[in-house]
């Protein structure tokens, strides 16, 4: 790892809390960081660099998926923290946060190497980026990168602004836009399984019958209720985690690719994708709203009940649509996607249905009980698991599912923040957000912002505790599917009367 000033914007607030100093902390116990590593924290509070570095000790001892309770490895860890209070509309705190680098940095007698992490809402986005141009911040003879978080822009025209502005500052493969989705370890591999010879000879529509995405929680609006309102699941999540899922699906990498092939097949996945005319929406779109209901025996009130949210909202907390790529690999095979709140459970997963080949496959598929499965869990759980249909010996023309369960030890697996900031302090943009894909998903959304605008999709109200209105299953039910694993007996993966074989890796 290259010596680096880890500049980060944000640095009281709640991400940086719980995400970014317990990944700082575990890539420091695990040796991935430089020694010369330093990291300036600013906010607007006034605190010293002593009341700074404790409540970077208390986070790390709150959130980090390790244990910390070595003082002597904190002690060190922390050594390399600072703090400045920084007015992100005044140039003279930048020419200040300059100095100070500069000062640490012939100290060290590092080059500079500068990475600015804006932990802050998207609206100052713009000013910071402006303001590190315009002191100098990043003109220097080592490399500058600048992260950001989600949302990238509100719609279509918002991102392109955004994008433009924060071009005058910094060059495309300078800019790491972070979806925390792509840091997840499953996610990740999926670019390394579907380069497998076994599944690359199955991964198109001559093998497959539909592909279903789906990330659904328990929790409600919760404290997000002033900016959710104005977002909803489908800028929230669909637009951004869900359909990067699909790229990551879809993508057919070839073997050894890089990160710049990466994004190249990500792109032509997004340009495939059929576009939805606004009027044609509703035809395929599922839009919702959780009620009152009971989540794990608990009551929860409506949406529209919940603190900051008016009784008239027409606000989307549940999203479920059907989408076609169309190209010479997946032309004809479904991508049903759904994501939302308040639901019976919390899980992240995709299910990839094969058709039935043989006429006593074939059979059972039509009835609904036992086709080919191969799910991959991407939380709470991780892991992969293979269903497949056998002749049933004691049944005479029955078929008896066998599962091959494969899950990896949960010892020291880097979590998502972990990741995707060692990938940007090396430079390596495979699992962040381009740009050409941000604007594609963009684009492909757009429709759908439009129609939900005119109020050209029904909003659908669901029981808090289920898995969304009955029009998703529908959606399904139209084309001979249903999704998977959604508490219906007949569905689940049954661990009595089948053989089950499982697959553990340790690291």
């Amino acid at each position: 790892m290259e010596p680096t000033t880890f500049v980060l914007f944000g640095a009281t607030g709640d991400l940086a809390k719980r995400k970014i100093y317990p990944a700082l902390y575990n890539l420091f116990v695990d040796q991935e960081l430089s020694p010369s590593f330093e990291v300036i924290g600013l906010g607007r509070s006034e605190l010293t660099d002593d009341t700074f570095r404790a409540r970077v000790e208390h986070s790390i001892r709150s959130f980090s998926r390790r244990e910390a309770n070595n003082s002597a490895l904190i002690h060190d860890f922390l050594h390399a923290f600072r703090y400045r209070v920084l007015d992100i509309g005044r140039k003279e705190d930048y020419m200040k946060l300059l100095r100070l680098i500069e000062q640490r940095e012939e100290e060290l007698r590092i080059s500079p190497n500068r990475l600015f992490y804006l932990s802050v809402g998207p609206e100052f986005f713009e000013r910071i980026a402006a303001g590190i141009q315009e002191s100098g911040l990043g003109s220097a003879n080592g490399w500058k990168r600048l992260v950001i978080e989600k949302p990238f822009g509100h719609d279509l025209q918002s991102a392109r602004d955004l994008n433009q502005k924060l071009s005058q500052a910094f060059e495309e493969h300078e800019i790491f836009r972070i979806d925390h989705y792509l840091g997840k370890p499953m996610v990740q591999k999926l670019e390394i399984l579907q380069q497998n010879s076994v599944l690359k000879a199955l991964w198109d529509n001559h093998y497959i019958a539909n592909v279903q995405i789906t990330a659904i929680e328990t929790v409600g609006v919760e404290e997000r209720a002033g900016y959710y309102d104005h977002v909803g699941a489908v800028r929230d999540m669909f637009q951004n985690h869900m359909l990067q899922l699909l790229m990551m699906l879809a993508s057919h990498l070839p073997n050894n690719s890089d990160s710049e092939m990466v994004r190249f097949k990500k792109k032509k996945v997004m340009e495939a994708l059929e576009p939805l005319q606004k009027q044609d929406v509703s035809a395929n779109v599922i839009r919702g709203q959780y009620k009152a209901g009971a989540v794990q025996g608990k009551p929860v009130i409506g949406y529209t009940s919940e603190p900051g949210i008016a009784a008239t909202s027409m606000n989307d907390t549940f999203i479920a649509a059907k989408l076609q790529i169309d190209d010479f690999f997946w032309r004809g095979v479904p991508f049903y996607i759904r994501t939302g709140k308040r639901m019976k459970d919390k899980s992240t997963r995709i299910v990839i249905e094969f058709k039935e080949l043989s006429k006593m496959s074939s059979q059972a598929n039509a009835d609904g009980k036992s086709p080919n499965l191969l799910v991959f869990e991407i939380s709470p759980n991780e892991g992969i698991t293979l269903q497949l249909n056998t002749m049933d010996p004691q049944h005479k023309g029955g078929v008896k599912p066998i599962h091959m369960d494969f899950h990896e030890s949960r010892d020291n697996v880097h979590e998502a923040y972990e990741n995707l900031i060692y990938d940007a302090l090396h430079g390596d943009p495979t699992f962040f957000a381009h740009w050409d894909e941000v604007e594609l998903s963009w684009k492909w959304v757009q429709p759908i912002l439009e129609a939900f605008e005119k109020n050209l999709v029904p909003l659908h109200p669901y029981a808090a505790g289920t898995y969304g209105p009955a029009e998703s299953d529908a959606l399904l039910a139209e084309d001979g599917y249903h999704w998977w694993f959604d508490a219906k007996p007949e569905q689940e993966f049954e661990t009595k009367g089948r053989e089950q074989y499982a697959f553990h890796k340790d690291h």
